[in-house]
């Protein structure tokens, strides 16, 4: 998809910014905190959706808000130059939430969600049946502190 060449100044980094606060802000709240008018907030925000800037609104929940859901980290070796395969098959499985490249030993770092440790070990089985990935290792994540 081709996004039009969008410039943010400070005035779209703010915006920005008071939107990672609040995804929920109304227009006139955001007008307030800008010193803009309502107008200019709807003007900024329809350039930074269709620039792909800002790709959509989100919900955030606390951290328990659904304690049952398996969550871990993989770190992810892969083979040769099959990066860009990898990240589409591992982008097919519902339960990899995001994929990160990193540097050091592992290439890519990907975070898993799943309802119960079946599904986390069906995730598991599917990853390392993905042609490229040389070597992993999951971590669980049991509480945030």
């Amino acid at each position: 998809m081709q996004h039009d060449k969008y410039i943010l100044d400070s005035l779209d980094h703010e915006l920005v910014s008071l939107l990672r606060s609040d995804g929920r802000a109304s227009l006139a709240k955001l007008a307030e905190m800008l010193k803009v008018s309502r107008g200019t907030v709807q003007n900024r925000l329809d350039r930074l959706l269709a620039s792909g800037t800002l790709l959509g609104f989100s919900v955030r929940v606390r951290e328990d808000y659904d304690n049952d859901q398996v969550r871990a980290v993989m770190m992810i070796e892969i083979v040769g130059k099959s990066t860009a395969d990898v990240i589409r098959k591992l982008r097919g499985l519902p339960e990899i939430h995001t994929i990160h490249s990193t540097n050091g030993n592992w290439d890519l770092i990907a975070e898993i969600h799943s309802g119960s440790l079946s599904e986390f070990d069906n995730v598991l089985r599917k990853v390392r049946m993905i042609d490229g990935i040389l070597n992993s290792e999951t971590n669980l994540l049991l509480s945030s502190v």
